[in-house]
């Protein structure tokens, strides 16, 4: 069955979503939705850095998409808009998300049963992921599954997102604050509070009942000004974070979802950047587990960005069959079948 997909805002992540629908022999691509009115009423391959057009123009009109009878919605803003959320599934459109969401937990106990409630009306399943928090959290799971006794789980992301030139998103956490800033522990809490629900999300699928979920973080500044091109650091502001969602239960941490985040020199940081994402389970046997990100053959891009964009947005181009087939409401890696590379093996 070709499932017919309306791919949502065209960035770092979306451009990568629209590539691969393009691609993918079960999906189609029939609608493009853009922020931007420079982006409207070009055509979706150009946008998505393709050498060819794909007949799908973008538009701003989401009326006009709501018609489309799409199936399915890859939605890549940076932000989940919960209005634009209810409308979609409301209107049976199924939606597999790299916008902050996981469980719905970190949203108002209102928001979320609105959320609920437009996905039962209409017939559809919301679902986020990405590479992390999502795969990373559901490649923990999986290196769990060769243990009789789990203490502990623990998912971290070492990574050096110079390159990621996404200044809202770094402002949002806190960077370029001076360290005695009296807003940055909230600011950071509340920008990575996905990693709430990504911590809830392992101890459902644990069966573990969680007394409660608690965040801390500590941070380097950097050492002299610091220029990115898209944001400048000033000396002594805010140029890594070394963040911990913990959930307790037992009285001790179960799970805990870690990062360490550097823009800058890595001289700035109170951590070595170990560039990867690091599961280590306490437990009977106890097990460590790591996935590293490098090019494949005939990767011809000047850095390694682009790569971090594609593993954000396959997790969710991927599981869109399965999203579609899952019966209404929130689906998590707890709840769908095993999502994996469908139909990108070819001669």
């Amino acid at each position: 069955m070709t499932i017919r997909v309306i791919q949502w805002t065209t960035g770092n992540v979306g451009r990568r979503s629209v590539r691969a629908i393009a691609r993918h022999p079960q999906l189609e691509l029939v609608g493009l939705f853009a922020h931007g009115a420079e982006k409207v009423g070009r055509d979706a391959g150009e946008l998505s850095g393709l050498d060819r057009p794909l007949g799908v123009t973008a538009t701003d009109d989401v009326e006009a998409l709501l018609a489309t009878g799409a199936d399915a919605c890859s939605y890549n803003p940076m932000w989940p808009d919960l209005d634009v959320l209810c409308r979609l599934l409301e209107a049976g459109i199924n939606v597999s998300s790299t916008a902050a969401f996981i469980t719905g937990r970190a949203l108002p106990p209102a928001d979320l049963e609105r959320l609920r409630s437009a996905a039962l009306r209409g017939g559809a399943t919301m679902f986020g992921t990405g590479v992390n928090p999502g795969f990373a959290n559901f490649f923990a799971l999986v290196s769990t599954q060769i243990c009789d006794r789990v203490d502990s789980v623990s998912v971290t992301e070492s990574v050096d997102s110079t390159g990621y030139a996404s200044k809202d998103t770094e402002e949002s956490v806190g960077y370029g604050l001076r360290l005695d800033d009296p807003r940055l522990p909230a600011l950071t809490r509340d920008g990575s509070r996905v990693f709430e629900e990504a911590v809830a999300l392992i101890a459902d699928a644990l069966g573990v009942e969680l007394d409660e979920i608690t965040f801390d973080a500590d941070y380097g500044a950097a050492s002299e000004d610091r220029d990115l091109g898209y944001m400048q650091i000033p000396k002594g502001a805010v140029s890594s974070i070394d963040g911990r969602w913990r959930g307790r239960a037992f009285g001790r941490d179960v799970v805990v979802c870690h990062f360490q985040w550097l823009k800058g020199a890595p001289e700035d940081a109170p951590f070595k950047i170990r560039h990867g994402y690091y599961v280590e389970i306490v437990g009977e046997p106890s097990v460590r587990s790591q996935f590293q990100i490098r090019p494949g053959p005939g990767w011809d891009e000047p850095d390694y960005m682009g790569l971090g964009m594609i593993m954000t947005a396959m997790p969710a181009v991927n599981a869109i069959p399965a999203v579609v087939a899952a019966p209404p409401g929130i689906a998590t890696y707890a709840t769908l079948p095993l999502v994996c590379a469908r139909g990108f093996v070819s001669a």
